[in-house]
């Protein structure tokens, strides 16, 4: 009897510990759920930050200089972090993007030359992006690069005008997840380590052309004109679908704030991580083989396959991996670049906007991203070199972010617009300092280029 009252005992304990524990991974699972809810924008706009694009400028760096710019991915994050957080921001606390807030500061001449430098820039660039993703999946399938670009434009102009957006938001966090491919990479091909972890830490300076040239692209990739648009943008979104908006204006706190700051470092984080990981494989595989010239991302996927021999067959798994980061990438940026264009048109001439939208809701801003996509589309079928003209484009980002720049650290601290959620003394540190290095590498290209 006293036997079967331990065993009784021991299962009772047994139950309560099941019940505790269930209780513990129930609370566990609830912290995650609540955790990955929280992202949103900024992991967005920083995976899109490593467009196809993208991934050739960085690309062409590694395979041009090795490692000698492979520093500028951890100098960047925090001023690619403080910028990308004042835009942010700026959406949250007023309800309005980007152009919309400026109209109130500057004139409209101002207005109407970023609406069309942004708009320029952003058209080439989805025209690269979708070269780019059809050249990389040309590599893989049996399917032609006409047969790609058509699907490709297809696919992103359904989702992006008849989705809702908050099925689209969710689609576009998944594809996020495109960026881990490089730094999977990285770990298949044998890397000098001591040689990467100096050069990520130790800057690199050459005092010519291409140096400048490179680098310049290479911060007009990083922090993109088209980033500040989209998260300012999205934000707005988020608190729509989530109905934080109470008599036409948004009504948020400490914590909502610190939950954009979070997902703003995590994305920025994440697409550093993304820079940092392409850089090192062009470097170590291309650069020290002799390739140092990298027209499109495709062509760099390609490279890797007879160069990497670290295990049988990984030479096709790093060419497999890089292709799929280009293809996934894609389908998230194009739709970025497209409707922060959008934005930016239909925010300077006063249209109905906003993916939470049905079409017939808003026909000016889905005609923009309509437009936008379909003339990047042609850019391939036109006799330009997509890829030539996407250096020059990432040069010309890299221009036009300045005076962007300029425009958000003032708008960020203003406290007549931002009230309490004005930049801070670091923040605005950050954003001044961005402002003066995009200026002074801007300023080292126009100078390079005047004797050529």
């Amino acid at each position: 009897m006293a036997a079967d009252s331990s065993i009784l005992w021991d299962i009772f304990q047994l139950f309560l510990h099941s019940r505790q524990t269930s209780r513990t991974m129930g609370g566990m699972r609830k912290k995650w759920k609540k955790l990955l809810g929280s992202l949103g924008p900024g992991v967005i706009t920083g995976a899109a930050d490593d467009d196809p694009s993208g991934i050739a400028t960085y690309s062409q760096t590694g395979a041009q200089f090795g490692y000698g710019q492979l520093w500028t991915a951890v100098f960047m994050l925090p001023f690619q972090t403080a910028v990308q957080e004042a835009a942010a921001r700026v959406g949250a606390v007023t309800g309005m993007g980007i152009v919309a807030v400026a109209k109130r500061m500057f004139r409209p001449p101002v207005i109407w030359a970023i609406v069309a430098m942004v708009f320029v820039a952003n058209t080439i660039n989805i025209g690269a992006d979708i070269g780019a993703m059809a050249a990389a999946l040309e590599l893989v399938t049996p399917f032609s690069f006409i047969q790609l670009t058509l699907v490709f434009t297809s696919l992103i102009l359904v989702l992006e005008i008849f989705t809702s957006y908050k099925v689209y938001a969710r689609i576009l966090k998944w594809l996020a997840l495109s960026l881990f491919a490089y730094p999977l990479t990285v770990f298949i091909v044998q890397q000098p380590w001591s040689t990467v972890l100096s050069a990520t830490f130790v800057p690199h300076f050459e005092w010519s052309f291409a140096f400048f040239f490179i680098i310049t692209g290479v911060l007009g990739t990083t922090i993109s004109p088209y980033m500040f648009f989209w998260q300012a943008a999205e934000e707005v979104e988020e608190e729509k679908a989530n109905h934080l908006w109470r008599l036409l204006r948004p009504r948020i706190g400490a914590l909502y704030m610190s939950s954009l700051r979070f997902d703003n470092l995590v994305g920025m984080i994440f697409s550093e991580l993304g820079t940092w990981a392409i850089i090192v494989v062009a470097a170590t595989v291309l650069h020290t083989h002799g390739v140092t010239d990298i027209r499109t991302a495709a062509e760099a996927a390609k490279a890797l396959e007879p160069l990497v021999a670290t295990f049988p067959n990984a030479g096709y798994l790093a060419k497999v991996l890089f292709s799929v980061g280009i293809v996934g990438l894609g389908l998230l940026s194009i739709p970025v670049l497209a409707g922060s264009a959008a934005y930016a048109i239909a925010e300077a001439f006063n249209m109905h906007e906003g993916l939470s939208l049905k079409l017939k809701q808003a026909h000016g801003f889905y005609g923009a991203i309509t437009i936008a996509t379909l003339v990047g589309l042609l850019i391939n079928f036109v006799g330009i070199d997509p890829m030539k003209a996407l250096v020059y484009t990432a040069v010309l980002n890299g221009v036009v972010a300045v005076p962007l720049i300029f425009v958000i650290a003032r708008i960020a601290g203003t406290k007549r617009i931002m009230g309490k959620y004005r930049s801070g003394l670091l923040s605005s540190v950050l954003v001044w300092m961005a402002f003066l290095g995009m200026g002074a590498a801007a300023v080292g290209t126009i100078v390079m280029l005047l004797p050529h």
